[in-house]
């Protein structure tokens, strides 16, 4: 380190040690100061402090006025949507390529997106030493979230019992007839399968056909393992991790450009999707038949997301967990609307920002979250399980629910390792038990709607997991050489 000089409570030290972080050099001003009668130009450390602490302009980032008026123009093309799919089905339809392009333009830049942030969020550190701690947090919390939520589906379906004489046996029996297996499986994979294409999606031989698939795992671990040795560089790189800082600010500049267009691309999307299955005919006829697993997968999700997160929220941060939620309602809304955790990412880095959350934790935190934390997953494969065993009079012992439990937190966790990870996750949590897979067709029909709503539930869980994680997050202030 240089030299350190103290002029009363004024601390210095040479621009050569100027702290790494890119964005501490805008903050500091150079001072001449003398050691031993020779002059130096020196960094103003307590200014740099000083800069810091003051509160950020966010005049290019938010508006919080803007924001509730979005929010509200959101939920409104929600309903409207739902609204127009329901008198007018065949017409709906025609709205899928809206919809389509909405999503598109989100997913576009959701892998330069989560390159940018998870760079910035360890680059933020300053030390590759300091991820430790909360690393270690990101993924207890998501373990720990993951394992209440399938309890909670546990604890629900057994309570409520949807599957006990609500299904009509005319509708078993045709499942029980050959029924075919979603996405062509012959046969449940077992669990091993599962973590093994998780090891094997942690690193890939090809990062640029990986960014193609948007398999965000492999270029989350690059990211962390380039951004971990950029920060022991120091100065060499330090106009890289100017380079994208910027990017990441223009990046998330482009995500409050886009969600402009947000209440008409999300009117597109649940009008399109809603008005199909309406004009399907099946969907009441379903819902019908299963709608009491419908309602405990519901309560399940909604006990989750409105007590149990919010009340981890309040124990770890001592702050009002719903009014968190409120700002975060646009990334809630959209990953309603998108039904897809990666594509509602930029919405949440914006939103979990303008709550107040760490920047160093978001762009950390939230982008690991999106790809490996399932809470509403896991808990949806659980009350699944449980129905389906209901409704065709198998009996679960409390052991084979115990297995139920683990198998569908591991098969959450590990559902970043193998492509359409939802139904094919969910015939290995079947397969654990000894469950008939051709059952599972018994809940496809509202599949895609519980979907929207346990996607809501993963999205939550990320933010919090931000906010929960952000504590752990050392101050950024530079260490002064003594």
């Amino acid at each position: 380190m240089g030299e350190g000089v103290a002029d009363g409570q004024m601390n210095y030290m040479r621009v050569g040690d100027e702290p790494f972080h890119p964005k501490l050099r805008s903050h500091s001003s150079r001072v001449p100061c003398e050691v031993g009668k020779k002059p130096l130009f020196c960094v103003a450390v307590k200014r740099q402090r000083r800069a810091m602490d003051a509160p950020r302009d966010t005049s290019m980032t938010e508006s919080p006025k803007h924001n509730q008026s979005l929010t509200y123009w959101i939920a409104g093309a929600i309903v409207a949507a739902i609204a127009v799919a329901l008198t007018a089905p065949e017409f709906a339809v025609h709205f899928e390529i809206g919809g389509e392009l909405f999503l598109r333009a989100l997913k576009m830049i959701v892998v330069p997106l989560v390159f940018t942030s998870v760079m910035c969020g360890v680059l933020g550190l300053g030390d590759v030493r300091q991820l430790g701690r909360p690393g270690a947090t990101a993924v207890g919390y998501y373990l720990c979230t993951t394992v209440l939520a399938v309890v909670i589906g546990l604890i629900v379906v057994n309570v409520i019992r949807p599957g006990v004489g609500t299904v009509d046996p005319a509708v078993l029996e045709k499942f029980a007839q050959g029924a075919e297996l979603p996405n062509g499986q012959t046969e449940a994979p077992g669990m091993g399968v599962v973590l093994e294409n998780l090891a094997l999606m942690l690193i890939t031989d090809n990062l640029f056909a990986a960014a193609a698939d948007t398999q965000l795992l492999p270029i989350i671990v690059f990211t962390i393992a380039i951004g971990a040795l950029m920060t022991t560089m120091m100065d060499r790189v330090r106009s890289i991790a100017t380079l994208v800082t910027e990017a990441n600010d223009l990046l998330l500049r482009f995500v409050l450009a886009l969600m402009k267009l947000a209440p008409i691309g999300i009117f597109c999307l649940v009008t399109a999707r809603f008005g199909k299955a309406h004009a399907d005919g099946r969907f009441f006829e379903e819902i019908s038949q299963i709608g009491w697993y419908f309602a405990a997968v519901i309560i399940g999700l909604a006990i989750h997301g409105f007590i149990v997160l919010p009340l981890i929220y309040y124990v770890v941060t001592k702050k009002n967990p719903y009014h968190y939620m409120g700002a975060m309602s646009q990334a809630l809304l959209t990953a309603f609307s998108t039904a897809s955790s990666s594509a509602t990412l930029p919405v949440t880095l914006e939103c979990a920002e303008s709550a107040g959350v760490s920047k160093r934790s978001t762009e950390f935190v939230i982008p690991l979250g999106a790809t490996i934390n399932m809470d509403g997953t896991a808990l949806y494969e659980a009350a699944a399980a449980i129905f389906i065993a209901q409704a065709i009079g198998f009996d679960l012992t409390l052991s084979d629910q115990l297995i139920v439990a683990v198998t569908a937190t591991l098969a959450a966790i590990g559902a970043a390792g193998i492509p359409e990870a939802g139904l094919v996750t969910m015939l290995i949590v079947l397969g654990a038990v000894g469950l008939p897979l051709e059952y599972l067709g018994l809940i496809l029909a509202v599949d895609w709607l519980l979907d929207r709503f346990r996607t809501a539930v993963n999205v939550l869980g990320d933010s919090i997991g931000a906010a929960v994680v952000g504590t752990t997050i050392p101050d950024a202030e530079p260490t002064t050489p003594t």
